[in-house]
């Protein structure tokens, strides 16, 4: 028999005359993080490190001792307390030497675990290739693995870990130094959006040339001369704008976990719709033949197999015209409609034009 279980339906109330800052919904153009990435080696296992098949863990290991003085043969020596990772880290834009940032280790081996382990110091490069931060210092995981063989549990996930504050900038990233003409990049492109910005601009400074909309996803903006030598003072007041943004009306469908989320005001044209149900069933009993007595028999097991056919009539649901989403999930819940009915229903109006959003599914 086929279940379907309802996961859930929720509304979100998304106006789209609300009022949000302008930091909120534009970032200023070449101002913005980096992504770092480094190989290094985490140190201090449980005995949860890599193992004899993870062969570069070794070499490391014996480039990091030779490096300090220590000669070794590779091939001789057990890893097991060590790991080797993939160090990431994000570096903010501005940030100076001597700041420090949080960085995330995993593992590329056959380590199990990196609880209670050390990240020993790790060049961090940006795609350039330069050293821009340091890494090093005590691995902080989110799970932990306990126990041997089939006697074990494991919480989250600990091959992963965080390192705290645990880089150290060493180089101020590339960044484009605030000007008297600065861009303001739209976070999601829509012309509607990026001409109310442009006349919010206009409007806060009593002028019609400060800002204008060059497309949907980029707003320039000239520093008045009043505000000569204080650009970041500008800056900062430009991100504090209110702007009343302008959404598309969309439906949010996880078709894996029966999942909808949609506006309120989502509208629906005048529209008719017939649902029934088919459900078929198959049952498999076992049932056991037993020979005659002083019988050359033997004892079977025969499967005996039923199959079955329900068909529930149609029910119909009519909306009328302006009717919205909301009205229509209530309705078909009504009829005893389930999350995956109206995600099948969602998607049918949604291809006979009748849906009035753009329907995404996930």
């Amino acid at each position: 028999m086929k279940l379907l279980a309802v996961v859930g339906l929720f509304w979100l109330a998304l106006p789209s005359g609300a009022a949000v800052r302008l930091k909120d919904i534009a970032s200023f153009e070449g101002m913005r993080d980096n992504q770092l990435v480094g190989y290094g080696l985490v140190v201090g296992l449980n005995g949860t490190g890599d193992r004899k098949q993870s062969v570069f863990s070794a070499q490391s290991l014996t480039n990091l001792l030779q490096r300090m003085g220590v000669s070794i043969d590779p091939t001789t020596i057990t890893v097991k307390n060590t790991a080797s990772v993939i160090v990431t880290a994000t570096l903010p834009a501005f940030s100076q030497p001597g700041t420090r940032i949080d960085v995330t280790a995993a593992t590329i081996g056959d380590a199990s675990n990196l609880q209670g382990g050390l990240l020993v110091m790790t060049s961090l490069r940006a795609p350039n290739g330069q050293v821009y931060a340091v890494a090093q210092g005590g691995v902080v995981t989110a799970g932990f693995s306990t126990g041997r063989g089939g006697n074990s549990q494991t919480v989250n996930h600990p091959t992963v870990g965080r390192v705290p504050n645990g880089a150290i900038v060493e180089r101020t990233p590339p960044t484009v130094p605030p000007s008297g003409l600065l861009k303001l990049q739209m976070h999601e492109p829509d012309f509607t959006t990026a001409g109310r910005v442009a006349e919010a601009v206009n409007r806060h400074f009593a002028a019609t040339d400060v800002a204008r909309a060059d497309n949907s996803a980029l707003v320039t903006i000239t520093m008045p001369k009043d505000y000569k030598g204080g650009t970041v003072m500008f800056m900062g007041e430009l991100e504090s704008l209110k702007v009343e943004v302008d959404r598309i009306t969309k439906v949010i469908v996880n078709e894996r976990t029966g999942t909808i989320i949609m506006g309120k005001e989502v509208r629906i044209a005048p529209v008719a719709i017939l649902q029934g149900n088919l459900a078929v069933e198959i049952k498999t009993e076992k049932e056991v033949s037993q020979p005659m007595p002083l019988s050359n028999g033997k004892t079977t097991v025969v499967f005996q197999t039923a199959v079955g056919a329900k068909e529930e009539k149609a029910r119909n649901v009519v909306l009328k015209n302006g009717a919205t989403v909301e009205e229509l999930v209530q309705a078909l819940t009504a009829i005893g409609s389930t999350a995956r009915d109206v995600i099948a229903i969602l998607q049918s109006l949604r291809a006979a034009g009748a849906l009035e959003a753009e329907l995404e599914v996930i």
